[in-house]
């Protein structure tokens, strides 16, 4: 198959990337580095075209979770705790599905996507939430890969946890220093 995938050019790893999502898991960060390091002089539309199909295929999971994930979450969880799930999500749904879009494996990405669609997330800010944690997570590993060649991805698979943790941590920080930045501006306001 991926012979044949090869010959579609960009628009294979766009496939590729479509499959990944919606259904079958393949090691799609493997498949991008050799696209890239095959042509490095496209390697921003290989990027571009990988991140259209992971939306595009991530709808499957979403649509999952839009019809019938609600019951399935309360048969696991109790129903004060369902509604707290929610409410978080809906305060900070962009960044919910953005930020695990743009972690490498084994971060549990169908899960929040999964979630998007049992909350209710709108279309559009989902796609575009996906889009732009995919086209950021593979932007990386294309510059890793034309800096260091396709053992690019061998080191990124060595380092996922500590990448993981490192990028939760900034988040945390970048989100807490949001809230005191915004609530001092409410308290000089008021």
């Amino acid at each position: 198959m991926l012979p044949l995938l090869a010959k579609l050019g960009f628009w294979g790893v766009g496939a590729v990337a479509l499959l990944d999502s919606s259904s079958i898991p393949v090691p799609m960060d493997l498949i991008l580095a050799g696209y890239v390091w095959g042509d490095k002089s496209r390697f921003w539309l290989y990027c571009l075209l990988a991140a259209a199909g992971s939306a595009i295929g991530g709808l499957v999971p979403y649509g999952i979770g839009r019809a019938g994930g609600e019951l399935f979450l309360l048969k696991r969880v109790n129903r004060q705790r369902f509604e707290q799930l929610r409410d978080r999500f809906e305060r900070q749904e962009f960044l919910a599905v953005m930020i695990p879009s743009m972690m490498p494996p084994p971060t549990p990405w169908k899960v929040f996507v999964f979630a998007a669609g049992v909350f209710e997330m709108r279309v559009v800010p989902y796609m575009l939430a996906v889009f732009c944690g995919r086209t950021v997570r593979w932007l990386l590993l294309s510059l890793l890969v034309l800096k260091l060649g396709p053992r690019a991805v061998d080191i990124v698979a060595h380092h996922a946890l500590t990448a993981l943790i490192l990028v939760s941590g900034l988040v945390v920080l970048g989100v807490a220093g949001w809230w005191l930045k915004r609530r001092q501006s409410k308290e000089s306001t008021a």
